[in-house]
């Protein structure tokens, strides 16, 4: 039996496992000198009443590596096979970690998704419907799938993504000096910066806008994901081409393990592109 893993950086939450057919694993959230495990002795609420209390930007960290362990060998002493995704090995260590943890135990494969979020959600998808098929097949899969993947999001603040070095100090400037908001991508792994707008609306119009360029798979959904308030995922939405709204079956509001990067009040969509 094929066994799937994910960590909290995909924004599966707990309460979700049975519908993804998934276990776990929680990434570390340092906040206000204390350790916390993403969505187990953290909840999203709990994690925006310490922000706002604190004002100050948390840590991350990779999840605890015994307990992973312990976790993977349960069904691997049971004759299992397991596949672990991972958040992207080029904005967390938990890929090169897991993957050397792993190294000499031939029933476990280590998959770098390149993608966070919504975009695991997808691949997880994928793995799903192809779960009669060998680990080769199913990497290959997810492989040619990745590219695909569009990540679209529009943080409200670029404090978050500067300070956790996922944004650099210019364009930080840029759009706190200049108003200019960066629309957020994955390219290769890394966060970077797919536009750069004039103002909130413009910025939005951008996001709307390449769904009709790029095309959209239908047979994947359009995650509409955001983080701690909804109000600018639902202007987005009212901006969006009603055709789009079946695709949308998911809303998330993000774990704080990617929270804690974004900031409150990020939006975007994650969705598969035609071609």
């Amino acid at each position: 039996m094929l066994r799937v893993f994910v960590d909290t950086g995909s924004s599966i939450k707990f309460e979700e496992k049975e519908k993804y057919n998934v276990e776990i694993l929680p990434l570390k959230i340092l906040m206000a000198d204390e350790e916390y495990l993403d969505g187990v002795t953290l909840s999203i609420e709990e994690f925006y009443n310490k922000l706002f209390a604190t004002k100050k930007i948390p840590k991350t960290s990779l999840p605890g590596l015994e307990d992973v362990k312990a976790q993977v060998e349960k069904f691997t002493n049971a004759g299992d096979d397991v596949l672990i995704l991972t958040i992207s090995g080029e904005i967390s260590g938990s890929f090169n970690a897991i993957k050397l943890l792993f190294e000499d135990n031939k029933k476990v494969r280590v998959f770098d998704s390149r993608l966070a979020v919504g975009g695991i959600r997808i691949l997880v998808e994928e793995i799903n419907r192809n779960r009669d098929k060998s680990l080769d097949e199913i990497e290959e899969k997810l492989k040619n799938l990745i590219p695909r993947v569009k990540i679209l999001a529009i943080p409200e603040t670029l404090e978050y993504l500067m300070r956790g070095g996922r944004l650099s100090k210019t364009e930080w400037l840029l759009g706190t000096v200049l108003k200019i908001k960066p629309i957020i991508t994955f390219r290769d792994g890394k966060v970077c910066v797919d536009a750069k707008k004039i103002g909130l609306k413009h910025s939005m119009k951008y996001i709307v806008s390449e769904l009709d360029r790029l095309g959209v798979d239908e047979n994947y959904p359009i995650v509409a994901s955001y983080t701690y308030k909804d109000q600018n995922l639902k202007n987005l939405i009212e901006m969006t081409d009603k055709k789009y709204l079946p695709l949308m079956s998911q809303f998330d509001n993000l774990d704080p393990a990617i929270a804690a990067h974004w900031g409150p009040n990020a939006f975007g969509y994650i969705f598969v592109t035609k071609n």
